[in-house]
């Protein structure tokens, strides 16, 4: 089973609709990522401003935070090897690196019939 894992920086929540404004990147990756672990894919996220120990253990998160600081987040990490720095994984690279397809990760959410709110991309 693949694992990604995601290391965003210092934030209140890391669901994008905190703040005074909703974050349509933090929306989109928090979506990307609970549809990856309803396909089984084992997904870890860690919040520098409530989870700094998961930082200072991973030794290659710790390193990148060493070389550029808080530049370097978010940091996403699959299966051990970093795959990505200062941005968030695109819909395309999630696929390619969790070896999915990218349909997986866009197709609206099932809205049950007696929901009164719709997710939208």
């Amino acid at each position: 089973m693949k694992k990604i894992e995601i290391y965003d920086p210092a934030m209140c929540c890391s669901t994008g609709v905190c703040g005074p404004s909703v974050d349509p990147k933090l929306t989109k990756i928090s979506r990307q990522l609970s549809i990856l672990e309803s396909k089984g894919i084992h997904v870890e996220r860690f919040n520098l401003s409530t989870e700094t120990q998961a930082f200072v253990e991973n030794e290659l998160v710790s390193g990148y935070l060493q070389k550029e600081a808080e530049l370097a987040l978010p940091i996403a990490i699959v299966d051990g090897e970093v795959k990505k720095t200062k941005a968030y994984p695109t819909t395309e690279e999630l696929a390619e690196w969790l070896e999915i397809e990218e349909r997986f990760l866009t197709e609206s959410k099932p809205v049950k019939s007696d929901s009164r709110f719709t997710i939208l991309d």
